[in-house]
């Protein structure tokens, strides 16, 4: 602690040169301060990757921009899938050529795909993150003249601090009334699993209720669907609280299903 004292004091009075001329205590306490956001700065790659970075660009979904720990980014967008490598040098962002699947969509998605390509392909963004709502930060990137906004949500594994398990639950298209810590209306679910090839080795026979939510997954009361899921144990839980998160991951498979509720 008396060394990180003494480094604070150097530095703060490397600034003060800077605010002589006011030479008054609330300059020295302002030059303090900016000595303490200094020491203080947060880790940006940590930051960049500890979220899921969303723009909105006028269409139906938003655009999605994940940073990776092994210096790879991806890009989700309505139509395809894009990627490169990332690295952060004198505050700007360097990418590499994009890679993309090569699905043919429609109008809208395409050029919100075109939009990510221009932001993200052989740049040098220069960039600027807001961290002073940790819940929704934002990123700035500046391309091509542009600037671009993106709101930060915080991923999974970061805000449980772990990996995940995954399981596949096939969702009825009929809910029911039960009863957790109160009221509610349940899912009923059926645990799949697949062996190596793809294949269903197991299906829960019995249809079982089930009390938590899965988030960013939308029931329909029209399908029968098989989802794939990221379950995420949860850190010493309160009593009254689930040991497990539950985060949607993809449709596995998808059913219409006539007359259902």
């Amino acid at each position: 602690m008396i060394i990180a004292s003494m480094k604070l004091k150097y530095l703060i009075l490397a600034l003060l040169p800077f605010s002589l001329a006011a030479c008054q205590s609330t300059d020295v306490q302002k030059v303090g301060e900016l000595a303490v956001s200094v020491l203080q700065q947060p880790n940006t790659a940590k930051t960049l990757t500890a979220y899921q970075w969303q723009l909105d660009t006028g269409a139906k979904e938003p655009l999605v921009l994940s940073f990776h720990d092994d210096n790879r980014f991806s890009i989700k967008t309505m139509c395809n899938s894009l990627g490169g490598s990332w690295k952060l040098q004198a505050g700007q962002l360097e990418t590499s050529e994009v890679m993309s699947t090569m699905k043919a969509c429609d109008a809208e998605a395409m050029q919100q795909e075109k939009l990510a390509g221009e932001i993200l392909n052989n740049q040098k963004a220069p960039l600027s993150l807001n961290v002073a709502n940790t819940e929704a930060p934002t990123l700035t990137l500046t391309a091509n003249g542009q600037q671009y906004v993106f709101n930060g949500k915080m991923t999974p594994e970061h805000k449980y601090q772990g990996q995940a398990e995954t399981i596949f639950l096939e969702i009825s298209p009929e809910t029911k009334p039960c009863t957790g810590v109160a009221p509610q209306t349940c899912l009923q679910v059926r645990e799949i699993k697949y062996n190596s090839q793809g294949v269903k080795t197991q299906v829960d026979q019995d249809w079982t209720l089930f009390y938590q939510q899965i988030e960013g997954f939308q029931h329909s009361p029209n399908e029968r669907q098989i989802i794939r899921v990221k379950r995420f144990e949860i850190k010493n839980p309160p009593a009254d609280q689930a040991k497990y998160a539950y985060i949607f991951d993809m449709a596995v498979e998808r059913e219409a299903v006539k007359g259902a509720l």
